[in-house]
């Protein structure tokens, strides 16, 4: 596997840099795929946000997936953003983070080495509900015009409320990540009323329509599955091209543990096909 990530790495640029929050500079990076037959200019730009429960996670966190991101295919850029944690400042610190980082990928084009074309957002975990919450913003507040989101195991529902959350059926593993997800929420939201709102727990919005296409990941045995799934079929539903698709099982007992799923399963040719659909 060392020798792998070491071509990897080798056939990825990475830029550390600063990208605009809603409150100031965040820290950021790019990753460009390289080689020969490389655009100057990229056509599309994945703006990703990392997992971590929100009151945790950096950019490290999902290195690895990212290289393979970028090293896949060189006419696309992608971008790794923090956020402001819950620790720091709860909801609606991290959306409001997560959209101004869009809007400001959209006004440093040549800076990126992106052509303006397409812009999607992703995330994993708590990134991928900043995701979805950044295409609900971006619809709702007329920019930017994204191309798409990718949903990675999201986190949707700050109820805990679907079957795959509530029943353990006597794994331990599974319990604990529960317990963490219902800590994670519990700094995030720490009032009740918040819980309700669309950009906390997109899961309850009741308004889904006008969206940009989706891909949603969710992943066997992972508690995060059912909310994943029926988010999908809620976006289908208002008439938003959705894919769906539920991948082998991560191994959450490990630290990291969906990035690595996401890094070594089915994760990058779905999103490769799903990229590739955009362009039709």
């Amino acid at each position: 596997m060392s020798a792998v990530l070491d071509e990897v790495q080798a056939a990825v640029d990475v830029r550390e840099l600063e990208v605009g929050g809603a409150e100031g500079p965040l820290a950021a990076r790019l990753y460009l795929g390289s080689g020969a037959g490389a655009p100057a200019k990229r056509d599309t730009l994945v703006v990703f946000f990392h997992g971590g429960g929100f009151v945790a996670g950096d950019l490290q966190e999902a290195d690895e997936f990212l290289r393979y991101l970028a090293q896949c295919d060189t006419s696309r850029a992608v971008l790794a953003s923090n956020y402001t944690l819950a620790t720091v400042k709860p909801f609606p610190a991290a959306v409001e983070d997560a959209h101004a980082v869009v809007l400001w990928a959209t006004k440093h084009k040549a800076k990126l080495g992106w052509s303006g074309k397409k812009l999607v957002v992703a995330g994993i975990e708590a990134g991928a509900n900043l995701a979805a919450v950044c295409a609900l913003m971006a619809r709702d507040r007329a920019a930017p015009k994204l191309a798409g989101q990718i949903l990675i195991m999201p986190m949707l529902d700050p109820g805990l409320s679907t079957c795959s959350m509530r029943q353990m059926n006597e794994c331990p593993d599974r319990e604990k990540v529960t317990n963490v997800c219902a800590e994670a929420y519990r700094g995030y939201l720490p009032h009740a009323a918040d819980r309700a709102h669309p950009y906390a727990s997109p899961l309850r919005s009741t308004r889904l329509k006008n969206l940009p296409p989706a891909l949603i990941l969710s992943a066997e045995d992972d508690p995060l599955c059912d909310e994943a799934e029926q988010y999908g079929a809620k976006l289908i539903n208002a008439g938003v091209r959705t894919t769906v698709r539920r991948m082998p099982p991560a191994p959450l007992a490990e630290p990291g543990g969906r990035n690595d799923c996401a890094c070594k399963v089915h994760a990058l040719g779905e999103i490769a096909t799903f990229l590739a659909a955009l362009d039709r």
